[in-house]
């Protein structure tokens, strides 16, 4: 079922830069810009239009970074939900009406939530529970 190449070439492209954007040398070459630009200021004299070279070459690679790691975090989201959603599907004890929360509206999101933090008080409480028996049959 897993696909050998995407079919958008937006999707391979945003893999793509992903991949390069985040590797060290990456990181390095970006300091090195930064190293150069810095380096070259006194031989512009420190002008507007050398302050403006980094500036808009920063806003550019910044705006369009934005869409590309959004493009990414959404596949990246959307593929851990479908995840999600087989395990717990594949359980057999568990509540099949979690499987799509993130289409709940935020009221229902947070009592669900509140619903679980009792779960999770009372277990708690429980385990205090025994932990405390077994200290005293001890002692």
């Amino acid at each position: 079922m897993r696909p050998t190449k995407s079919r958008s070439w937006f999707t391979r492209f945003a893999k793509r830069t992903a991949l390069v954007t985040g590797r060290p040398y990456t990181f390095l070459m970006a300091v090195l810009v930064i190293a150069v630009w810095a380096i070259t200021g006194p031989l512009f004299g420190f002008s507007d239009t050398w302050q403006l070279v980094i500036n808009t070459g920063t806003t550019i690679v910044t705006f369009l970074m934005v869409f590309l790691i959004q493009s990414t975090q959404n596949r990246d989201t959307e593929a851990t939900q479908v995840k999600l959603d087989e395990l717990i599907r594949a359980v057999g004890h568990a509540r099949n009406e979690l499987l799509d929360l993130e289409e709940l509206e935020e009221e229902d999101l947070d009592e669900l939530r509140q619903t679980y933090l009792e779960m999770a008080k009372k277990a708690r409480g429980e385990m205090e529970e025994r932990r405390k028996a077994r200290a005293e049959g001890r002692g």
